[in-house]
């Protein structure tokens, strides 16, 4: 898969080579000096002054039509619609440790428990670190008092939004209404298990191949048309966001998203070989295989100096030696899951039900009970394609424009 997708990219399409030539264009157009020769240096910044050229967006300027209870709102909305769950407030039930923290329970179509969360929203530097985590409180098992119900597994999800000021609530940019969902995704897969045993409950026995389906997959919702004006209110007004603007932000989730894969798969690809075929003393150095991998990935040859694995920690000193390709391969059987909901119909309220129902019982209940490849096989009927990757990368034609 990594091979087929450098060859796809880089050797049939070009889009390293492509997305280059934009920049030097775009470049020189605004009278730079480098545009003829840019370097590694240049690449972020002309890309950002780029998208905002081709998109006329401001990430800043967006925040008053997410505000966070609203994308929450649209959140559970979503979630019970897909999976036929009821999420309500259950705070005072359950002890906090701040103020901001809110508890919430989760019932079956029958308004029977079968899961709580905790949600964290808001930053407090003195006292959490920064980004977005989902973590166990417990697990769901069977190791109750009596022996023959299970315990009830219990999540929380911490985020770092800017807290809410006097009349004015949490407002959040899309990259923000993303982790949310995408933590959002983790904790379901946690709460809506149906294993017994809490070695195999939720993500637990799962392998990294297969962790990130959840949280990718509810990614893509953020970028589903109707999803997303559901979410996007005007917190004083209630203007929905405007249809061009909407419009704007879901090309531009492709954008350079070719070149964003590429460098990926350098990194992918380097870490496999490293774990596998590299022989310590032997004529390549970790450098030149890297020199070497990068030839196949970047528009522009690597430094000589670089040294940028000296700071890969994730397969180094985190979990991901030898599984770094992990997080691009969650992102295949991610998109591949929800196209099936497109192939049954987005705008089909039966059909989404029966699909996610059918998500719910395979990829969220079924834990690590069983091989990720038995539970995707059971859901989609099939073995994962790379298809639906590549179309939501703008690589492929999207049809009907649904993405």
């Amino acid at each position: 898969m990594l091979r087929d997708n450098v060859q796809i990219l880089y050797g049939s399409n070009g889009e390293e080579k492509t997305d280059m030539e934009d920049l030097r264009d775009f470049a020189r157009g605004e009278g730079a000096e480098e545009a003829k020769d840019l370097n590694h240096w240049d690449i972020n910044f002309w890309s950002e002054r780029l998208r905002e050229s081709k998109y006329d967006l401001n990430e800043e300027e967006l925040r008053p039509y997410f505000s966070l209870p609203k994308v929450m709102d649209g959140l559970f909305n979503l979630t019970k619609k897909l999976f036929d769950v009821e999420i309500e407030p259950a705070d005072g039930t359950a002890p906090v440790w701040n103020k901001d923290v809110s508890f919430y329970k989760v019932k079956d179509s029958s308004n029977t428990p079968i899961a709580y969360f905790y949600f964290d929203p808001y930053t407090r530097p003195s006292e959490k670190r920064g980004g977005a985590w989902m973590d166990v409180v417990v697990g769901r098992s069977m190791l109750s008092s009596n022996n023959t119900t299970p315990r009830l597994p219990i999540a929380h999800i911490v985020c770092n939004q800017t807290p809410p000021t006097g009349d004015k609530p949490s407002l959040m940019t899309i990259r923000e209404v993303e982790v949310v969902f995408h933590e959002f995704g983790h904790a379901l897969q946690h709460m809506l298990t149906k294993q017994d045993e809490g070695l195999v409950a939720g993500s637990q026995g799962i392998e990294w191949d297969a962790v990130e389906i959840p949280s990718q997959f509810m990614e893509n919702w953020c970028y589903q048309r109707d999803t997303m004006s559901s979410l996007a209110k005007h917190f004083e007004t209630g203007e929905t966001l405007p249809e061009d603007v909407c419009s704007r932000i879901l090309s531009g989730r492709t954008f350079r998203a070719g070149s964003q894969l590429l460098r990926q798969l350098r990194y992918a690809g380097v870490d496999l070989e490293l774990h596998s075929s590299y022989v310590p003393g032997g004529q390549e150095s970790i450098y030149d295989v890297d020199q070497r991998l990068g030839k196949q990935t970047h528009a522009i040859p690597l430094l000589p100096e670089d040294r940028f694995l000296c700071s890969f920690s994730h397969i180094f000193a985190d979990k991901y030696a030898a599984g770094y390709y992990s997080y691009q391969w969650a992102e295949v059987l991610s998109a591949d899951a929800f196209s099936a909901f497109e192939e049954a119909g987005l705008d089909n309220d039966q059909s989404m039900r029966e699909m996610g129902y059918k998500f719910r019982e395979t990829i969220l209940a079924l834990g690590g009970g069983k091989s990720p490849n038995e539970v995707f096989l059971e859901f989609r009927g099939r073995e994962p394609t790379p298809d639906a990757f590549l179309r939501y990368n703008g690589l492929l034609p999207i049809p009907n424009g649904n993405a």
